[in-house]
């Protein structure tokens, strides 16, 4: 069975975002990298999360475990730099999701930097 990637793109998982969390290859782009991240929460990778996450800012862990989150959709509204030639870029989008049954909206502005050549999560504004 073929499951489409929760990242929205309308590729395959195999073929789109297990690529990343698998290992075998690194978003070239800050647009992937949040499309890679979103998935990773769909399907509580923390490890993944926790591996894209800038050291500066990243936490000491990740904990699913009393999570009841169900991710919907993600929808990228607009992305300023990022770019395979860029070291930094900012990622705006919409995550949809169902919480102790009521539909909510997360709008974020994330930041990335790149890395010895590989994307990083830095942090992100809430609206």
């Amino acid at each position: 069975m073929t499951i489409i990637c929760p990242c929205n793109s309308t590729k395959n998982y195999p073929d789109c975002c297990q690529l990343f969390h698998d290992g075998t290859h690194f978003p070239i782009t800050a647009e992937a990298l949040m499309r890679s991240r979103y998935s990773a929460y769909v399907l509580q990778n923390a490890d993944y999360l926790l591996a894209t996450w800038h050291k500066n800012t990243r936490p000491k862990q990740l904990d699913f475990s009393q999570d009841n989150t169900t991710w919907q959709k993600l929808e990228i509204l607009h992305t300023k730099k990022g770019g395979e030639k860029d070291e930094k870029g900012r990622v705006e989008f919409n995550a949809f999701y169902v919480q102790d049954g009521e539909t909510r909206l997360m709008h974020e502005i994330s930041r990335f930097k790149k890395v010895a050549g590989r994307w990083f999560y830095v942090d992100g504004v809430l609206d």
